[in-house]
């Protein structure tokens, strides 16, 4: 529905500071940190997917909730660059209030007959305490910060997922059609953020045939990525939750949990994408490299887990294809950063052809 499509707007901007955060800080803790700020962001943008599918889309009052979300959601993504810095505190509150306005959703949904408050009950301790800690997290030094706010995540996740797990099973109904779009339109979404990248890293360069070549190259590993998710998977994952016994758990767990390592594989690879494009003809140092083949790899073993959780196939094709980028990000030390590129493009296109050629039978009915 277009207020959806609207708070969409906001998280696009968050992803995008995200990127920003990884991009200027390309070591390990940097990775760490980037991909702890993700995870937050991408927890509170699904438990509105969630809320809102048990709500009338109609609604004013849930509509002036998913605004004042907004709002609060655009003061966490400006601070996304310094928050483990001198804005800790802007995000830790912020985000909070995010959390405690989808709660008050789900209590309104509940009222209305539409969620179980038990199944709600729940898990909102486990918010509570977890932004709890986030809050109390961005009043300490650096160390302590990052490890309470692992702990915050950790507990915030751990909801759902373990201790109201059997209570989960009754929260609510769930619009399948609704619920898969929406999680496809945030690998829309991100996969956008990689094509920015691309542009951002061609930007004030002279269009010589290496850039074109480099950015031709670059733009055929988001389409691999995106012939992988959307080209007949998608489809028949959204039928198969139509007709699933548990519809809500394989929900979490296919959506709401794993389709966060294909954001964070995104994202990453996007990194890679746009420090190859500024520089092609150069060597990609350790850091871009293992982005862009690693987030590609991390991509590839999401989606696998994704099918296997939802489909019940285990897609050895897409395993080998993230081994095959481990391989590339292994053999192109020296070489120039279109050709790492370009061999991470041929990874994606081979696998595109055997999955076209090999699709399991559900594909086809899909």
């Amino acid at each position: 529905m277009p207020v959806e499509l609207l708070w969409d707007l906001v998280f696009v901007f968050a992803v995008t500071q995200v990127t920003l955060l990884l991009y200027h800080d390309l070591t390990w803790g940097g990775l760490g940190r980037g991909l702890l700020v993700l995870a937050l962001v991408w927890w509170a943008w699904s438990a509105f997917v969630w809320v809102t599918n048990a709500l009338d889309p109609d609604d004013k009052a849930m509509r002036m909730v998913l605004f004042a979300g907004m709002i609060l959601t655009l003061l966490v993504a400006l601070s996304v660059p310094t928050a483990f810095g001198d804005d800790a505190t802007l995000f830790a509150v912020a985000y909070a209030g995010v959390r405690l306005l989808h709660l008050g959703l789900y209590a309104d949904a509940s009222r209305r007959g539409n969620a179980s408050w038990e199944s709600i009950a729940g898990f909102a301790v486990t918010v509570v305490l977890g932004m709890a800690l986030l809050i109390v997290g961005s009043l300490l030094d650096d160390t302590a910060q990052t490890w309470l706010w692992v702990a915050a995540a950790a507990i915030d996740y751990a909801g759902p997922a373990w201790l109201t797990r059997e209570r989960l099973r009754g929260i609510q109904r769930v619009a399948v059609a609704h619920f898969a779009e929406r999680y496809g339109l945030f690998i829309i979404i991100c996969l956008g953020e990689s094509i920015i990248a691309i542009g951002v890293g061609a930007a004030d360069q002279e269009l010589t045939g290496g850039l074109i070549g480099a950015v031709a190259l670059a733009s055929l590993v988001t389409i691999g990525l995106w012939w992988a998710y959307f080209d007949r998977v998608a489809a028949a994952a959204e039928h198969r939750l139509s007709t699933h016994d548990e519809p809500v758990l394989a929900a979490a767990d296919a959506y709401s949990y794993l389709h966060l390592l294909l954001v964070a594989g995104i994202i990453i690879a996007a990194i890679g994408l746009k420090t190859a494009v500024g520089h092609p003809a150069d060597a990609l140092g350790d850091g871009p490299r293992l982005a862009l083949a690693g987030g590609v790899a991390l991509y590839l073993l999401g989606h696998a887990a994704f099918v296997l959780r939802l489909l019940g196939e285990l897609q050895v094709g897409k395993i080998a294809a993230a081994v095959a980028c481990a391989v590339v990000f292994l053999v192109t030390g020296d070489a120039p950063a279109w050709l790492t590129v370009g061999l991470v493009a041929g990874v994606l296109a081979l696998l595109a052809a055997v999955e076209q050629r090999l699709a399991p039978a559900y594909l086809g009915a899909a």
